[in-house]
Order: C-alpha cells, then structure tokens, then sequence
C-alpha cells in the first residue's frame, strides 16, 4: 500500500509517498481504508522538526493526522463496528510511527473513530476531523461560551477559524471575525457578524470581547488586553513565545490565556457529527490534493491565503 512519509525533519520536499506494508489491528483496534485525509499545523511542525524533543528521530514518520474512510477489518474485542461502515477518526500523535492518517490504510484504536454522519462526504469529513473537534472543545470546554456573549475569532479563515465562526453563531454569539480582507464575503456566510483585516488591524482597535479564540499564537497579551471583565481566551497557535505568554498570563487567574492538547476521541468525535447533522457546521475546502502531491499540500498549507482546509485525497486501499 501507499503511505506518505518522512524519512528526516525538513521542508516540505523531505515528504515521499512510499511503498509499505499494510498493517494488521491488534487486540481493540481497528483497520481503516482510508478515503481522505487532511493538512494540520500540527502535521507541519512534526515534519519540520519543531518538535523533535517529543517524536525524536525513530523514522520513518507517518504523516496525517486524521482521516475518513471504511473499516476494513477490526481486531479481537472490537465492539459497535464493523467491516464495510464508513467512518472518521484520529491517529494519536504518538501512534503515527511509519503509517499515519494519509495513507491507503491506517490501524487505530477503535476509541479513536466513529461513524460517519450521513450524506457527509470523505472529504468533506476529513476537512473537519481536527478542526471541528478543536472548535468544539475550545469553545464549549476551555472557554465555556455562552450565547449572546461577544467572540472574536482571530485566523478566521483557516480550517479551526472557519468551524469556530459557525460553532460560535450558532450558539447565538456575536462574532468578529479577523482575517484577510477578501475572505469578508465566506466568513460573513459562515455567521460573522463583522469581519476585520488583519493586515490594517491592530489590537487596541477592537473589542471589548467576551471571548478570543487564538488560531496565530502571535501577540497573545495585546489581545488578551481586549478581554472584557470577566473574558476568557484560548489559543490554539501554539509555538515557543505562544508558549512563554500563557505560562506568564496564570497571574491573571481567570483572565489568563488557555490552551489544552486536542485529542479526539470517539465521544467527541459524536458530538461533531451532531453539529454536522443539526446544520450548525458544514465543510470549507480550500483545495484537494491528491496523496501523491501531499508536498505540494504542505507548501500550499505553508503559503496561507485560502479559506479553510487543504484535503488529501487517498485512493481506496489495494
């Protein structure tokens, strides 16, 4: 089968699609024929090396961190799924040695997938494992919004931003939404009810807000100065200063900049498929590569500029 890999940490060109075994579930996992996957920061700062210090240097590296597909096959203490069901789902970071998300076939533990909604399509679905799920959990259990309160949704337009503008209207808040200029018309569709430029925006411009939803991990305490009285902000651009500003914010108590480590699993996983079928959240697909331009996806991913999601799409298993 066909697995997109890494070999040693660098630019997007260290991506190859390489010939590999197919994998066989063990006891409680289950094996995937993998339709679609998507590009994440999190895929991108692994194959950069930026966090070396926890994926160390055992290669080959798998790449992908989500995925939509069919259950192939599933092993020994398997409950609630079976061969043939289509369904989305997560490889645990730690997991992805050799055969990740983007690949003809990946194994997972079966707390980790869950059916898919019905009439969403692989990848559609795949668009919005992570970032729905990312959303979901800072919204609803970091920051704990409320309706009716004041978001702003800083990085709008990319594939956390685009599902966190929707989440958060739907829940009946006020959103503003900051991103390029031109994307002012889709965000608007999406529930913003005012988009700002990011590029002619600065922080002491806005707000008072109830809430920040971080998507850039730059310039965490200017924003985090717009909070109003009793405000709450999240951020999920995590890098080494973005690092250093949350540690040094817990003086604020309440007040302070929050992050958490997104791990979907199948609960979870439900909960998005309820967003998707009450039609409080639908897909936004910048583009879809194909697994063998999994490079090209990462360079794309890289540039910015579009509007939600970069999907890989991965031809069925052989």
């Amino acid at each position: 089968m066909k697995a997109a890999q890494i070999t040693h940490y660098g630019a997007p060109d260290v991506l190859r699609v390489n010939d590999v075994d197919r994998p066989d579930p063990g006891t409680g996992e289950v094996l995937v024929s993998v339709e679609a996957s998507s590009v994440n920061g999190h895929d991108v700062i692994v194959r950069a090396g930026e966090l070396k210090f926890v994926s160390g240097r055992r290669f080959p590296i798998g790449v992908g961190l989500d995925f939509a597909g069919t259950v192939a096959a599933t092993g020994v203490g398997v409950e609630g799924l079976r061969a043939g069901e289509r369904v989305w789902g997560t490889v645990h970071p730690r997991q992805r040695h050799t055969v990740g998300g983007a690949a003809e076939y990946v194994v997972v533990p079966a707390d980790r997938i869950a059916p898919l909604p019905v009439g969403l399509t692989p990848v559609d679905a795949a668009s919005l494992v992570v970032a729905g799920t990312t959303a979901l959990t800072a919204l609803r259990d970091s920051v704990h919004l409320v309706s009716g309160e004041r978001v702003l949704i800083r990085g709008a337009a990319g594939g956390v931003g685009t599902a966190a503008v929707q989440l958060a209207h739907a829940l009946g808040c006020h959103v503003t939404a900051l991103a390029r200029d031109r994307h002012a018309q889709v965000l608007t569709g999406l529930g913003a009810d005012e988009v700002l430029d990011y590029g002619s925006t600065t922080s002491d411009r806005t707000g008072p807000f109830d809430v920040i939803i971080d998507t850039v991990g730059s310039e965490l305490y200017c924003y985090r100065g717009r909070l109003a009285k009793g405000g709450r902000m999240v951020t999920v651009g995590l890098s080494a200063p973005a690092l250093a500003a949350i540690a040094a914010s817990s003086v604020y108590g309440a007040r302070r900049i929050r992050t958490f480590s997104a791990n979907p699993h199948a609960a979870l996983l439900r909960d998005l498929a309820g967003q998707v079928t009450s039609g409080a959240l639908r897909a936004v697909v910048d583009k879809i590569h194909p697994l063998a331009d999994i490079a090209a996806a990462h360079q794309a991913f890289e540039r910015g500029g579009g509007v939600g999601k970069h999907v890989i799409a991965v031809s069925g298993g052989r």
